[in-house]
């Protein structure tokens, strides 16, 4: 486009020199129309008309090349640079009228543009062959400038486009990226969902075709048994449901925050008292570190003590198989804040599944995709609870050596 247009404007100029030149070579002309038999060419000389250069003035010339651009269409504020040269065979060139610039713009031919053309007498006319053979030149200074100059409006319009053109790709290329990724974080899911739902439904149809099992009937504790096993599978279930249908109102905010004054040292006690028997099956331990001076804060204790519960259940859940689960639970306070810290020995997480940890539905692959169970949904459950108590939660992991929640909450005063 650019180089289109510099050509254009270069055949404008050339025409409108042309122009130019023809209006005033019809200056040209003489009082002798022929030598008299008797003139030596000594006359001639002194009664030759007066150059081009000689009759007309820089600003004349300059008004008939504004003329000129203006109807060749050319840009108003061009500059551009004149001279009138005249020669005869036994002189060098010789510029007669010249603009200001016009030296020092000739002399650059590799920026300006230079175009001359011949003023002579057109054939048949009076000052043929008596007129002095003169060249009209004009020179466009940094041609380059000016046609950039020019198109800015096009090549602008272009840049728009482009960029248009590579933000929509952009565009386009992330959605398909993010419809992929959260097609397999519904396969997941439902994979996750079809397994968690169908252990306990085969655990309860199981138990329930032993309860019709006439040995069964007569034995009360073995019915017993297999009645506490339907209520624990039940409600296994039931802790599933409300895991989804809290991840649904997440999503809408449509959730509920009682603020009161709490104590976060009981709550933490309560919540290791739940996982005695699972840590005793397994031969671990849970180390509580509570050196806070001052554990109150204003927080939803339902919540506060799901959220700890998570963190609590995730470091079990993630242990390695062949080690007992070692979990470490400090508090202490600093600049007007509590500090929970909850770390683990456990598996650990590499750092592309530390960005994504509080993603929704997010699990980080351990190999056997059910060795874990859950939906990917408690971390993204803690760090809501957290900004609804105008916290804050860092993590720290080490993949094969474990993993390290920190939580701050504003202090409240002492009760």
């Amino acid at each position: 486009m650019v180089l289109l247009r510099q050509e254009q404007i270069k055949h404008s100029v050339e025409e409108a020199t042309i122009w130019v030149g023809n209006d005033l070579i019809a200056r040209k002309g003489s009082p002798l129309a022929t030598r008299p038999f008797w003139d030596d060419g000594f006359l001639s000389k002194i009664f030759r008309p007066p150059s081009i250069g000689q009759q007309v003035t820089v600003e004349e010339v300059d008004k008939k090349f504004r003329q000129a651009f203006q109807l060749y269409h050319l840009p108003e504020r061009m500059r551009f640079e004149f001279g009138i040269a005249s020669f005869e065979a036994a002189d060098n060139n010789a510029f007669e009228r010249v603009s200001p610039n016009f030296i020092q713009a000739y002399s650059d031919t590799a920026n300006n543009f230079t175009f001359n053309w011949i003023l002579e007498a057109m054939s048949g006319t009076v000052g043929e062959n008596l007129g002095r053979g003169e060249v009209l030149f004009v020179v466009i200074p940094d041609i380059r400038s000016l046609v950039l100059q020019s198109l800015w409006w096009p090549i602008a319009v272009s840049i728009l486009f482009t960029l248009i053109i590579v933000t929509a790709f952009y565009l386009t290329l992330r959605t398909m990226v993010r419809q992929k990724k959260l097609v397999e974080i519904k396969n997941d899911f439902i994979n996750n969902m079809t397994h968690e739902f169908k252990t306990p439904i085969a655990t309860i149809s199981l138990a329930v075709d032993a309860l019709r099992n006439e040995k069964v009937k007569a034995d009360p504790a073995r019915m017993s048994y297999f009645n506490s096993v339907i209520k624990e599978e039940n409600l296994r279930m039931n802790r599933q449901v409300e895991s989804i249908l809290r991840a649904s109102q997440l999503e809408r905010q449509d959730f509920e925050i009682e603020f009161k004054p709490v104590h976060v040292h009981p709550l933490i006690e309560q919540v290791v008292g739940t996982y005695a028997l699972q840590l005793e099956s397994r031969g671990g331990k849970i180390e509580l570190s509570l050196q806070a001076s001052n554990d109150l804060i204003q927080a939803d204790e339902g919540h506060m003590s799901n959220l700890i519960s998570n963190l609590v259940d995730n470091a079990l859940k993630y242990s390695k198989q062949d080690v007992a689960p070692a979990v470490k639970i400090e508090t202490w306070a600093a600049s007007g804040q509590l500090h929970i810290a909850i770390t683990d020995n456990g598996i650990g997480m590499t750092r592309d599944t530390l960005k994504r940890i509080y993603e929704k539905f997010y699990r980080a692959h351990t190999g056997n995709i059910h060795n874990v169970k859950g939906f990917g949904l408690g971390l993204s459950y803690v760090k809501t609870l957290v900004d609804a108590h105008r916290g804050a939660i860092t993590a720290e992991s080490t993949l094969g050596k474990g993993s390290r929640f920190q939580l701050r909450f504003p202090q409240r005063g002492t009760a």
